[in-house]
């Protein structure tokens, strides 16, 4: 049986066709669905990572928008992987507090992410 998240981020980007190729040689994001306009405008698309999944259409916005986080094994490498891709670096990878890893990016149009190793639980947590 599929997984089906409650909560997918949305994002808008100005061109869209050039975010989905982005986050898909950046931060390893693949296409499940992707809809274009007759001119060549991205209408809807769906990208998926491990079992999470993000929504994206084009719209002409303010750059940037609310910060997405995103489970990832290899911190090191994928941090790697994004700056070789022109991913601006906001902060690490460092080491938590709580004995995880992580870093934060901006993608080329504002858009910030964030990477680690700490998985959340959609469980209440025992000290909750």
């Amino acid at each position: 049986m599929a997984h089906s998240p409650t909560i997918i981020p949305y994002l808008s980007y100005e061109d869209g066709p050039a975010a989905l190729d982005f986050l898909e040689r950046a931060f390893g994001f693949h296409r499940n669905f992707a809809q274009m306009g007759h001119d060549g405008t991205l209408l809807h698309a769906e990208m998926a990572i491990g079992d999470g999944v993000i929504m994206i259409g084009t719209e002409a916005r303010p750059k940037g928008s609310p910060g997405i986080y995103v489970v990832v094994e290899d911190v090191e490498a994928h941090h790697a992987r994004a700056m070789d891709e022109g991913a601006t670096l906001v902060y690490g990878p460092e080491e938590t507090e709580w004995g995880t890893k992580r870093y934060r990016v901006t993608d080329p149009e504002g858009h910030e992410w964030s990477f680690g190793s700490y998985a959340p639980s959609t469980e209440a947590p025992a000290w909750g």
